[in-house]
């Protein structure tokens, strides 16, 4: 009787370890990392029996507001939080941590029979707030620009905006995607289409254009490479946010993104890792 009462006690005890040990957690926002931290995730949780990650894009400004709402635990983002929202979580109390994980290089793609390879920052300045409307314009053929971006809720275009424009509006022509994926899509299938997504998104059928950020002196390739030693001017961070209040939860997930693991994998997914 006292032995089974002992195992039956010693039972309950593995069982309540057990259930002890379930982790879950959820990942909103930025469409750029979403692919790499589907991937980061899978693998996480592969190691870690017990733990279930959810991950969800829609834009890094998505992201934020579910962090502001308490409906996600990780905010992913390829921007950093605006002033207007780190207020709303000091302001009701919420401090958090703001962690980068990774880098990317934006990258400007344009159907592959553009004859174009090569355009100045000046140049995609004046195609994206709609100066320029001709490939004529800019050494190629005579063939009306169409222009794709993501719409306003993804850190992207915020970045594209800010660094490629210097804070120029977009055009009202310019037509806005609600994923990176449509972006690369619509490119391959447009003639005349030109639109940026980050680099892990290139794929055979679009073409990624050198850029120059010295007038035209020299042109830079988007490569992990080249974003890695700061010669493409247009490279980013990519970070993660959470709240201090679920530090114990995702932090153990947050330092393997960092680790030898966590950054083999930024760099097996066409990201760019931060060593």
């Amino acid at each position: 009787m006292k032995k089974t009462a002992i195992l039956t006690l010693a039972a309950v005890t593995l069982m309540s370890a057990a259930f002890a040990q379930k982790v879950s957690f959820k990942i909103k926002g930025s469409d750029t990392c979403l692919p790499l931290i589907q991937k980061e995730s899978e693998v996480y949780q592969k190691n870690n029996a017990g733990t279930s990650i959810t991950v969800v894009g829609g834009g890094s400004g998505v992201g934020f507001a579910a962090l502001i709402e308490r409906t996600t635990d990780i905010a992913m983002a390829s921007r950093k939080m605006k002033m207007d929202e780190s207020e709303k979580l000091i302001n009701s109390q919420k401090p958090y941590k703001e962690v980068i994980f990774a880098k990317d290089a934006i990258s400007v793609i344009v159907n592959p029979s553009n004859n174009v390879s090569q355009l100045t920052r000046e140049q995609l300045q004046g195609i994206f707030t709609g100066a320029i409307t001709n490939w004529k314009q800019v050494g190629g053929a005579d063939l009306t620009i169409t222009v794709y971006s993501r719409e306003s809720s993804s850190g992207t275009f915020e970045f594209f905006k800010e660094s490629v424009l210097k804070g120029k509006n977009y055009a009202s022509t310019v037509l806005l995607e609600p994923a990176t994926g449509a972006i690369v899509q619509s490119v391959s299938q447009t003639k005349g289409a030109i639109g940026y997504v980050g680099l892990a998104y290139v794929e055979k059928n679009v073409k990624a254009l050198k850029v120059s950020y010295d007038e035209g002196k020299t042109f830079i390739v988007p490569s992990v490479v080249n974003a890695k030693n700061n010669t493409y001017p247009i490279t980013r961070p990519l970070f993660v946010y959470y709240l201090n209040t679920t530090e114990k939860t995702v932090k153990p997930y947050v330092d393997f993104l960092l680790s030898a693991a966590g950054q083999k994998i930024v760099s097996t997914e066409g990201y760019v890792p931060l060593k």
